[in-house]
């Protein structure tokens, strides 16, 4: 996994470990055996593949999204893809939004490590946008496979 610059790669391996922490995190992930990295912007927003070994109710395939917004695992069925993973994120985050800014509850939704609350809404909804118009298109380029000398 390499980012555009030597920063940029720093702040990738700090997500890489930020995820796997998070779906660790989970008692139904025991540990996890594997990763790939799917695409990431450093401090911004990484999508990684996770192998995990867990409770057999649970897919042992993941992807896991993490950055400058709320960190999520997503399972492979709809999302074949790391542009997909993200997609389906998006997605779900704006029907957060939406339930919060209707005043309709949030607890059959998607969960949210944040507040229920305008503000929220507000700061998700504009990193969603981000995410739609400038990272997702950004995908779709091809990216070298190894890190360059220099």
């Amino acid at each position: 996994m390499c980012g555009d610059d030597a920063e940029d790669t720093a702040l990738l391996k700090g997500m890489l470990h930020e995820a796997r922490t998070y779906v660790e995190s989970f008692r139904w992930c025991q540990k996890t055996r594997d990763t790939w990295f799917g695409f990431g912007v450093g401090g911004v927003v990484a999508v990684f593949l996770f192998h995990i070994d867990g409770d057999p109710r649970i897919d042992e395939w993941l992807w896991v999204i993490v950055g400058d917004l709320p960190s999520a695992y997503l399972v492979l069925d709809r999302s074949p893809s790391p542009s997909a993973a993200l997609e389906t994120y998006c997605d779900l985050m704006s029907d957060w939004v939406r339930a919060v800014r209707h005043g309709r509850p949030v607890d059959d939704m998607f969960p949210v490590n944040a507040p229920a609350d305008e503000s929220h809404a507000a700061r998700l909804e504009s990193r969603v946008r981000f995410l739609r118009v400038s990272i997702l298109p950004e995908m779709t380029k091809s990216r070298p496979d190894q890190c360059g000398d220099g």
